[in-house]
C-alpha cells in the first residue's frame, strides 16, 4: 500500500496538510475534556500531571518535575504554590542543599492522586475505545513521543 499525499488545502480546510495543526486541534479537544473530567477534584491539566508524577514518584525536586513535564521553573512554581494552597502538596527545602525545593504529596493529595487513576480510562473511553483504536494507541503515542523529542532537539 503506497502512502497517500496529504490532501490539498481548501478554503474550508486551509490547515489540512499541517500536522502541527492536527496535533494542536487534538490537544484543544483533550484539554476541553480534561477540564470537565478534572473539575470534580478542582485540578487543571498541568496540576493533574504534577499529581500523577508525584503519585508515581513522591518527594521530587522542582527541577525533576520541570524535566518530566517539559516546563520551566517560572511556569511550574506558581502552579505548585496553588497546589500547596489547596492542601495537595507540601513544599520544603532539601536539607542537603537549601537551593533545592522538594515537593511531595500531602495526605489529602495522596488520596486525590490515588483517585485520579480513573482519569486515563475515562479519556480513552472518550476517544472511542474500540478494538482498532486500542491496538493503534501505543503506536500513536510512540510516534508522537518521537516527533516531540525530534522537535525539542531541533529547537535546541
Amino acid at each position: 500500500m503506497s502512502a497517500q499525499p496529504p490532501p490539498l488545502p481548501s478554503a474550508q480546510r486551509p490547515f489540512a496538510p499541517f500536522v502541527c495543526f492536527s496535533i494542536y486541534a487534538a490537544g484543544l479537544a483533550f484539554n476541553r475534556l480534561y477540564k470537565q473530567v478534572l473539575e470534580r477534584w478542582g485540578l487543571t491539566y498541568p496540576q493533574y500531571l504534577v499529581m500523577v508524577a508525584l503519585r508515581e514518584g513522591d518527594d521530587r525536586s522542582v527541577g525533576e518535575l520541570c524535566d518530566l513535564l517539559f516546563l520551566e521553573s517560572n511556569t511550574l512554581t506558581p502552579l505548585l504554590k496553588r497546589l500547596e494552597a489547596a492542601g495537595m502538596v507540601e513544599r520544603r527545602r532539601d536539607p542537603a542543599d537549601e537551593r533545592v525545593v522538594r515537593i511531595r504529596l500531602s495526605p489529602q493529595g495522596r488520596t486525590v492522586a490515588d483517585e485520579l487513576v480513573c482519569v486515563p480510562t475515562e479519556m480513552i473511553a472518550a476517544t472511542g475505545n474500540d478494538d482498532e483504536t486500542m491496538r493503534e494507541l501505543p503506536d500513536l503515542i510512540a510516534r508522537l513521543d518521537r516527533i516531540a523529542e525530534t522537535l525539542r532537539s531541533a529547537a535546541g
